[in-house]
């Protein structure tokens, strides 16, 4: 769980107050959080379908540049099909077990980003990848930043 400071830190980040519970998944080289995790569920018991979220501004910026360049349409053609559809499925089955057995109200569905298929948002892609996770449009993304010189020192994929 995160503390009082994270939540304040993650809200200034976020531009609002989280919604819900999360922990801090990667920081930068300074400590500052780059991705959370979020319970699967927020704290008024709406589900949450995206469960890493990519928080640190810079990164946010610069996988938004690469959005309004045609990234999403573009990763989408440059991976794998059955490796994206894979991931979607290794996502929301993570997810998923963290639901209580006895919950009754609604769940999240999808995959990364709430979507069944294809690719909606880099960022939540980008943002399991650096949290360690078996993405392949996280890889192609950092891929991306890197050739266009947008990438940056992260704590490495293990979030260390």
């Amino acid at each position: 769980m995160s503390s009082d400071d994270e939540r304040a830190l993650v809200g200034e980040l976020l531009g609002r107050p989280p919604l819900g519970a999360f922990e801090i998944a990667v920081r930068d080289a300074d400590g500052l959080p780059v991705v959370i995790v979020n319970h699967p569920l927020l704290e008024d018991g709406r589900p949450m379908p995206t469960r890493y979220w990519l928080v640190g501004a810079d990164l946010r910026s610069r996988i938004g540049t690469l959005e309004s360049a045609g990234g999403v349409r573009a990763a989408e053609a440059a991976v794998d099909a059955t490796a994206l559809a894979a991931a979607h499925e290794r996502y929301a089955s993570e997810r998923d077990a963290l639901i209580p057995v006895d919950h009754e109200g609604p769940r999240p569905s999808g995959g990364v980003g709430g979507t069944r298929r294809g690719v909606k948002c880099l960022h939540a892609h980008y943002a399991w990848y650096l949290a360690g996770g078996d993405d392949p449009v996280g890889r192609w993304v950092a891929e991306q930043l890197q050739v266009q010189g947008l990438d940056e020192e992260i704590g490495g994929q293990d979030g260390a």
